[in-house]
């Protein structure tokens, strides 16, 4: 998919884009007859060309032409347009070389023979020889004015011209999967330039392949291109890079998207590290991280995209449908017979989920350049077509399954983490408050911490929570259990959990420019409530209890999963932990609701690698919105390029960076693996 079918192009003659180029203008245009795209989305001190990804032919050339559509194909560069569609500069040559090759000079661009093969029915007439050598002409005239504009603004530019090569039809007993040519690029001055590039390059992880980079193996670099500009421009070092046709079939034509796809997001990559190091040496300290060598304007398809997935998505709440709305009949009825199993009942699915799942992979994710944001889209709709599925099947056997797939089983290690709070003795001096905090106290605490915050939410007291407080998203309300009992610490801590990081998230995410933020990203549980659990934490109203509650829901979702009943289960909490029965139906309840919900195990393992992540770095961003950790780095490039807003309201807890009150008890959360 090439850019001109992503975004709006303009149609330019030559003197309109170089008046467009002069003006240090930002644009993306494609040249009048249709032989060249290009686009300036920003300027920076590089950019990227693909001179011979073109195909096409004019029609009085295609009439005589020697060689058929198929077997030109192969001798030209298909997908090298696609491989550097998301930088912010670059020209693509859509003719075809065999018209005029732009990598010859003006007197040898034509050809007669190529490849051993004559490639006219007929020679030329004059005109047509005058109209390809004009547009190899032109094309130099807008590079020349396009690189001058450039080294204006920074004082030199560094040029990728990406080509492919055939491996196979060539007959190459050892062809590297990228090969340099550095034959007329100054390696005393720009070695370690060379240097960061093929790292970068290596570093790429292509499927069932092995990364291979060589220099001068099969193409020494001496094309027109680098000439032109090594004779004109004296700090614009041209690297020529020919990547071997491993991303297609060469002899069919035939694409294999996933090599494409991790082509592009490699290449991307190492080209921005090359760019960033090579600015660095131009002296320019504000475009050293590679984050601002690219775009900071969003693309309308990418807005497009996030606008049509969050009308889709925004009403696939989870816990909507997976909380009984029979709960407390239920409970009543269980604790008086024991032996009975409950019956829960949910609420009816208020979507067609075939449906669903069809809009959601029409989406036009694919045709996003950015490979930042293409990943993170591509995760998320994947992750709602399993959400989708797990709530398709709320109150049957498959909606295990699926809860398993979305958000996996306890492994031995978090079983050997909750087992070892478990027997973590008391704390001394830390006396057992009682609970005596009803809802409707709560209820008043909220609504003055929420204030405290600067939070403009609403506070409402529920009869169908499990939980004993919960926000919902969608309403910006914070819900409180109608039975809830809380001591004060316990008070304090939803405070810091559900208003200080679930609502601030909320409201930050009403914020972007991206609404994805706001249905939440893959893994966005896990973060959330790690993060939550943190400003527990470094709040100080993280005890001992809360940490035994955490790991009781790890090994309740594990004895869950080898079959055992609700009352089985009510049974062991009771037995095995001294759980009251409220505390023992409620904990097997969230556990048994939706017909095996493993999500609880979560929170503990949420809380470990939150607490790691916190001691590395600044984990501020993770609260734009329902962000996940491991988009941590995507969300700071993002916020960086200013596409994404830094949180506007932070956690108290989290800013502060006070360090926990009880050395005892940092030692036991610093002590899970």
């Amino acid at each position: 998919m090439n850019f001109v079918k992503q975004s709006k192009m303009q149609t330019l003659d030559e003197q309109q884009l170089l008046d467009r180029l002069s003006a240090g203008e930002t644009f993306a245009a494609t040249l009048a007859d249709g032989s060249l795209d290009i686009w300036v989305r920003e300027y920076v001190p590089y950019l990227c060309t693909a001179i011979h990804a073109g195909h096409r032919l004019r029609p009085d050339l295609e009439e005589i032409c020697a060689i058929d559509e198929q077997e030109r194909l192969r001798e030209e560069d298909p997908y090298t347009d696609t491989a550097i569609e998301s930088f912010p500069i670059a020209l693509v040559a859509r003719d075809s070389r065999y018209e005029y090759d732009l990598n010859r000079s003006p007197e040898e661009c034509l050809y007669e023979v190529a490849w051993g093969k004559q490639v006219w029915q007929q020679p030329l007439d004059e005109a047509q020889r005058q109209t390809s050598q004009e547009r190899h002409s032109r094309y130099y005239r807008i590079l020349e004015a396009l690189i001058t504009q450039i080294q204006q603004r920074f004082g030199g530019c560094l040029a990728i011209d990406v080509h492919s090569y055939n491996w196979q039809i060539r007959q190459y007993e050892e062809a590297p999967i990228f090969n340099l040519g550095t034959a007329q690029l100054n390696l005393r001055r720009w070695s370690k330039l060379l240097k960061v590039f093929e790292e970068g390059l290596g570093a790429i992880d292509l499927p069932n392949l092995d990364t291979t980079v060589a220099r001068n193996q099969v193409y020494r670099g001496q094309g027109f291109q680098a000439k032109f500009i090594g004779d004109r421009f004296p700090v614009a070092p041209v690297i020529p890079l020919e990547i071997k046709k491993v991303f297609m079939d060469e002899k069919t034509g035939e694409v294999f998207p996933l090599a494409i796809e991790s082509l592009r997001q490699g290449l991307h990559r190492a080209v921005l590290d090359t760019a960033a190091y090579f600015n660095q040496y131009l002296g320019h300290s504000k475009l050293r991280r590679p984050a601002a060598l690219l775009s900071s304007t969003i693309d309308p398809l990418v807005l497009k995209v996030d606008r049509a997935l969050y009308r889709l998505a925004k009403d696939v709440d989870t816990l909507q449908y997976v909380n009984p709305i029979n709960l407390q009949q239920e409970k009543r009825t269980f604790l008086a017979r024991k032996r009975y199993e409950p019956n829960f009942r949910y609420r009816q699915l208020r979507m067609d989920p075939y449906d669903f799942r069809e809009q959601l992979y029409q989406l036009p994710v694919s045709q996003i350049s950015d490979p930042s944001l293409r990943d993170l889209y591509r995760s998320v709709v994947d992750s709602f077509a399993i959400k989708v599925e797990l709530l398709t099947h709320v109150g049957t056997p498959q909606f295990l399954y699926n809860s398993l797939r979305y958000y996996g089983e306890p492994s031995p290690t978090d079983i050997a983490n909750a087992h070892f709070l478990l027997h973590a003795p008391e704390i001394p001096g830390y006396e057992e408050q009682p609970s005596e905090i009803d809802a409707e106290m709560a209820k008043v605490e909220f609504e003055r911490a929420a204030r405290d915050f600067g939070l403009n939410c609403q506070v409402a007291i529920s009869t169908r929570l499990v939980a004993n407080a919960m926000v919902d998203n969608n309403r910006r309300l914070l819900l409180i259990n109608r039975n809830a009992k809380l001591t004060q610490t316990e008070l304090n801590a939803l405070v810091h959990h559900e208003l200080g990081v679930h609502m601030v998230t909320t409201m930050n995410a009403l914020e972007q420019p991206l609404k994805v933020f706001r249905l939440g990203l893959p893994g966005n549980t896990y973060t959330q409530e790690g993060l939550a659990i943190l400003a527990e934490y470094l709040s100080g109203n993280l005890n001992l209890s809360r940490l035994k509650q955490l790991a009781m829901r790890v090994l309740t979702v594990n004895v869950m999963l080898r079959d055992m009943d609700f009352g089985s289960i009510f049974d062991y909490l009771k037995d095995e932990h001294k759980l009251s029965d409220d505390k023992a139906f409620s904990l097997a309840t969230r556990v048994f609701r939706g017909g095996g919900f493993t999500k609880d195990y979560l929170y503990l393992r949420g809380l470990k690698d939150i607490v790691s992540l916190y001691h590395e770095c600044d984990i501020n961003s993770l609260l734009i919105g329902k962000t996940s950790s491991s988009f941590l780095h995507t969300i700071g490039e993002l916020i960086e390029r200013r596409i994404l807003l830094s949180p506007k309201l932070r956690s108290q807890a989290i800013s502060d960076c006070q360090p926990p009150p009880n050395p005892v008890l940092d030692y036991l959360v610093s002590s899970i693996q």
